[in-house]
């Protein structure tokens, strides 16, 4: 019997398990899950600072950020769980454990710092058209200045990826914060 070739099998099914990843298949994504000692924080940051993303919405631009790793540094030197860079921690980090150190790299801090830097995002890019949501997340991924430039997201492909993604994530966190 001349069936198909294993290799050929093996290569398709790769191919599949590549896009699913990249575009998002739902089924996959779905045996993700916000890590369980994460789920009461990002809940008592988006209670204590509001004015921003859900808590879910917050969980999912984490895993978008840093794919829920504290110790993410991208190569601009973006740090923690929710990629901050140095110039933005020292302007808006806090200490959210009250351990007496705002971290980028301490998820208890970085979280609720997100959450607060969300609430100052929205007021910056209150006015513009479009959803309140995507253009906080727009100002968080590309800054407030190019949101305000642009009139709203801008047009660059990265920041409208990232919106997109954490819209996609929140979906599948939703049931879960």
């Amino acid at each position: 019997m001349g069936g198909v070739p294993a290799r050929t099998i093996l290569a398709a099914l790769l191919t599949v398990l590549a896009l699913a990843t990249t575009v998002g298949c739902g089924v996959l994504r779905r045996n993700r899950h916000v890590p369980a000692d994460l789920v009461p924080v990002f809940q008592a940051a988006v209670t204590a600072y509001g004015g921003g993303l859900s808590a879910a919405q917050l969980a999912a631009q984490a895993w978008v950020e840093s794919r829920f790793n504290p110790r993410a540094v991208s190569r601009a030197g973006a740090q923690g769980i929710m990629q901050f860079l140095p110039a933005t921690w020292r302007e808006v980090g806090l200490d959210g454990n009250h351990d007496g150190q705002a971290d980028p790299m301490d998820p208890y801090d970085a979280i609720p710092t997100a959450a607060y830097y969300e609430s100052r995002l929205a007021r910056q890019v209150a006015g513009l058209p479009g959803d309140r949501i995507s253009l906080i997340l727009a100002a968080y991924n590309a800054g407030p200045d190019a949101v305000r430039a642009a009139g709203g997201i801008p047009d660059i492909d990265e920041t409208r990826r990232y919106v997109a993604r954490v819209h996609t994530w929140a979906v599948t966190y939703a049931d879960q914060l």
